[in-house]
C-alpha cells in the first residue's frame, strides 16, 4: 500500500466525487479510478460504494471509513516525522498564496511575513482579494495556498487555524446623513434606509439575524461582494453600506463609519485542506503565525 495511493483515497473520501477529487490532484479521472480499484482489490475489500448512473456522489463503506481514519493517521505521522528531520536552517525559499476577503485581519498575516521577512528574504507573497466564493474555489482547486473565512468551515475538507482578532460590523454612511449625527446604529434605525449590504456567504450572513428582518422585507438597493465599490455609491447618496470597520479610509472624506448597538463581531479563520502538502515556505508561514498567536495569546494563570 503507497502513501501516495492513500492521499489519492482520502481525496475521494473529502470530495465525494472521484471526477473532483481527479481534478484536485492534477490526475485523469480513469487514471484515479484504476488506482483505487486496485486498492480495493489488494485489501480485498470494497471501500467506496458508487453512484447510480444519475448520480456521481461517491460514498465509504464500513471498511473505507476504517482506512480513512487510519490513512488519516499515518499521513500525519509520516509529515511529522518529515518535519522533524528535515526541519534545519537550511535555505527557504518560494512563494506563499493566500486568498482573503477585505478584513483589517489581514494584519495578522503582515505581521507574520515581516517576522520571516529578514530570516527568509526570498519567501514571496501573493495575496488574492475575493469573496468567500472565490476563496473556496481557489482553495479547493489547489492555487493557493490558504484562505482567510469567516464563520464555520467544513472540517471533512478543510483544516483550520482560529485568528484571535476580530472585525467590527457598522455602517458606511455620508457625513450629511441624519444617521451620522448617532454615536452607533441600532437595527430600528436602518428598517427604513436605502441598505448596500453584501451578497457573500460568511459573516454577513448574521446581519439578518442582527437586523430582525430578513432582507426581503427591507429596502436594499444594492449589494456588493468589495466594499470599495460600495462606497462609491455611498458617496453618491444611492444608500448606506453595511460593512466591516477599517476597510475604507474615511479621514478627510465625505463617509463615516458608524458601529452596530447591539455590538456584532466577525470572527475568522485560517483554512487550508485536509492533507494539503506544503511548500518548505508555506510551512515555515504557517508555523510561524501559529507561535505569533501563541506570543499574543493572554498567559494562562
Amino acid at each position: 500500500m503507497e502513501l501516495r495511493v492513500l492521499q489519492y483515497f482520502l481525496a475521494v473520501a473529502r470530495e465525494q466525487n472521484i471526477s473532483a477529487a481527479a481534478g484536485s490532484l492534477h490526475l485523469t479521472q480513469p487514471t484515479l479510478s484504476t488506482q483505487l480499484k486496485a486498492l480495493e482489490e489488494e485489501l480485498g475489500k470494497q471501500l467506496l460504494v458508487r453512484g447510480t448512473k444519475g448520480s456521481r456522489k461517491v460514498t465509504l463503506t464500513q471498511e473505507g471509513m476504517l482506512l480513512r481514519k487510519r490513512a488519516e493517521e499515518i499521513l500525519s505521522l509520516v509529515q511529522k516525522t518529515e518535519e522533524e528531520i528535515t526541519r534545519s536552517d537550511e535555505h527557504v525559499a518560494g512563494e506563499i498564496s493566500i486568498g482573503a476577503g477585505e478584513t483589517d485581519i489581514v494584519r495578522c498575516f503582515a505581521r507574520t511575513a515581516k517576522k520571516l521577512q529578514q530570516r527568509y528574504p526570498d519567501i514571496r507573497y501573493r495575496i488574492s482579494s475575493g469573496n468567500a466564493e472565490y476563496v473556496l474555489e481557489y482553495l479547493d482547486k489547489g492555487l493557493i495556498d490558504f484562505g482567510l473565512l469567516f464563520g464555520e468551515t467544513d472540517s471533512l475538507k478543510y483544516r483550520s487555524l482560529e485568528l484571535p482578532a476580530r472585525d467590527t460590523w457598522g455602517v458606511l454612511l455620508r457625513r450629511d446623513s441624519p444617521l451620522a449625527e448617532k454615536e452607533a446604529i441600532s437595527p430600528q434605525d436602518l428598517w427604513d434606509q436605502p441598505l448596500i449590504v453584501s451578497h457573500q456567504r460568511g459573516g454577513s450572513d448574521h446581519l439578518p439575524q442582527w437586523l430582525g428582518k430578513e432582507y426581503s422585507q427591507l429596502n436594499v438597493v444594492a449589494t456588493y461582494n468589495l466594499v470599495f465599490n460600495a462606497s462609491l455609491l455611498v458617496e453618491e447618496g444611492v444608500g448606506c453600506a453595511l460593512c466591516l470597520d477599517k476597510l475604507i479610509h474615511t479621514q478627510g472624506t465625505s463617509l463615516c463609519f458608524r458601529p452596530f448597538t447591539p455590538r456584532l463581531e466577525a470572527s475568522a479563520c485560517l483554512v487550508w485542506k485536509k492533507y494539503q502538502v506544503f511548500s518548505k515556505a508555506a510551512e515555515t508561514f504557517l508555523r510561524c503565525l501559529q507561535e505569533l498567536l501563541k506570543e499574543d495569546s493572554p498567559s494562562q494563570p
